[in-house]
């Protein structure tokens, strides 16, 4: 009878193919992410790599996904790209422990849906991986201060540099060892 309950609750909105592709190089995370993500409906697969993650890609291409941008195989942007592909309806959730602006707008350019910043929990994921329509998300509880703005912007643009530090600096009308500083520390909260 439970399972009926599950069933009914989560069915319309993970429709009838629930399976799940899991990206992160964080074994103990993905594991976690995973039992929390079955405990919703979904059926899990896990990778580890951007070549596993491609290999499960191109072999069972999922309806969902979650991957990591930064693994240490490489950019989980490609792992992206190749469910696109595979299945271009995949709803896939891109997540990072780096968040910078740019790199959100590469991940929603190349066919995520959305981007989410670690530590992201299960519920954030779901609620990602099922928003629908238009409909406007609600306003952060933390939004970025006024210093994690001004990093953001001065990662966009040196992003846009092709990560070139002297043209950053110029574009930005900065000394170049005073970038160089900022882009040595981790990014303000």
């Amino acid at each position: 009878m439970m399972g009926d309950d599950l069933e009914m609750d989560l069915g319309p909105d993970l429709g009838s193919d629930r399976s799940l592709l899991l990206v992160d190089d964080d074994e103990a995370f993905v594991k976690r992410l995973a039992r929390a993500m079955e405990k919703r409906g979904f059926q899990p697969d896990t990778a580890e790599s951007v070549a596993a993650g491609k290999a499960i890609a191109q072999s069972r291409p999922p309806a969902y996904a979650v991957v990591d941008l930064r693994l240490e195989d490489g950019n989980g942007l490609d792992v992206v790209e190749a469910l696109r592909e595979r299945r271009p309806d995949c709803r896939i959730v891109v997540l990072t422990g780096y968040g910078a602006i740019a790199t959100a707008v590469a991940a929603v350019k190349i066919g995520a849906i959305d981007y989410l910043s670690k530590p992201a929990d299960a519920n954030e994921i779901t609620n990602a991986l099922l928003a629908r329509g238009e409909a406007l998300p609600a306003p952060p509880e933390n939004p970025m201060s006024a210093d994690r703005v001004r990093w953001e912007h001065i990662q966009r643009v040196y992003e846009m540099c092709d990560r070139n530090v002297s043209e950053t600096a110029r574009r930005l009308n900065m000394h170049r060892r005073t970038l160089q500083r900022i882009l040595a520390k981790r990014g303000p909260k």
